[in-house]
């Protein structure tokens, strides 16, 4: 890069790594390497730039250090506009961040952009109704693993106990899921489906416990964000789906990590990001 190339900055101070040190490490990492922070943005206390603003300014790129529900957001928040989002390891699991990049460092991931070991892509999404998963899309009673990780994040302790007390509850008794259409899977469903974008389709797995226990794993397993652990059904690649509830109940999600009230029924499609993203290292 030979002249500085100025960007601005989304981050959620909440976010799983991304505490001041963090932040100052970055921004003088990205100084040193010729990209000036002119602005830095904590969401959600401030709004998400608008496309508007960011061609207003002249900023063509806005790097997020953050996790996959604030990148989520601002991409929302940025379909359809020119520039490109730069996502940095800044949650606590960074899926995306992940898919982009591989394992490496938001160190590692600027020195790439500036030594131009980078590209634009439109990755794949799955879509329901108005949300968009970039990472995974959650679907089902165990969902409510969920609550208990936002409870720890916040270090509430009664509201942990609680919200652990219900997630147990939901996802022991709470209506399976079934995928209707096509149909696969077991016949009495699931109270876990996890359904990950891919090139060209997304993979959809069922995940299932034969008792307390495995359910208490699987509880686990969502708290840390890594839904693969436990027993689940291999159910295939699609670019739709039908998914529907027991007894007409409503579908619980999560996506992107973030909690999502669902339908009865929800339709699962392949989409596209309305952004380009910055991916860096090999295709």
């Amino acid at each position: 890069m030979t002249e500085p190339q100025n960007i601005w900055l989304v981050a959620n101070p909440a976010s799983g790594s991304n505490d001041e040190d963090a932040l100052n490490a970055l921004s003088d990492r990205c100084e040193r390497a010729g990209l000036c922070l002119t602005r830095q943005i904590a969401f959600p206390d401030e709004d998400l730039p608008t496309p508007a603003e960011l061609d207003a300014a002249g900023i063509g790129t806005v790097a997020v250090f953050a996790g996959d529900g604030t990148v989520n957001a601002l991409v929302t928040a940025l379909d359809g506009w020119g520039g490109a989002v730069l996502v940095l390891p800044g949650g606590t699991m960074n899926l995306l961040s992940i898919r982009l990049h591989g394992p490496r460092s938001s160190e590692e991931i600027v020195d790439a952009v500036v030594t131009g070991d980078a590209r634009r892509v439109r990755l794949s999404t799955v879509r329901c109704g108005d949300h968009m998963a970039l990472a995974g899309l959650l679907a089902g009673p165990a969902t409510a693993w969920g609550d208990v990780r936002e409870a720890m994040r916040d270090l509430d302790v009664p509201a942990m106990v609680g919200e652990t007390v219900e997630a147990v509850s939901e996802s022991t008794e709470g209506a399976h899921v079934h995928c209707t259409e096509p149909a696969a899977g077991r016949a009495k469903g699931y109270p876990l489906l996890m359904l990950t974008p891919e090139d060209g389709n997304f993979s959809v797995k069922g995940y299932y416990a034969e008792g307390i226990v495995d359910y208490a794993r699987q509880g686990l397993a969502i708290l840390r964000r890594n839904f693969r652990e436990g027993p689940h059904d291999d159910l295939g690649n699609f670019t739709t789906m039908l998914a529907t509830g027991d007894n007409g109940t409503a579908i619980p999600l999560l996506v992107d990590g973030e909690r999502q009230d669902g339908a009865a029924q929800l339709r699962f499609t392949l989409g596209t990001c309305g952004v380009d993203l910055i991916a860096t290292g090999a295709s």
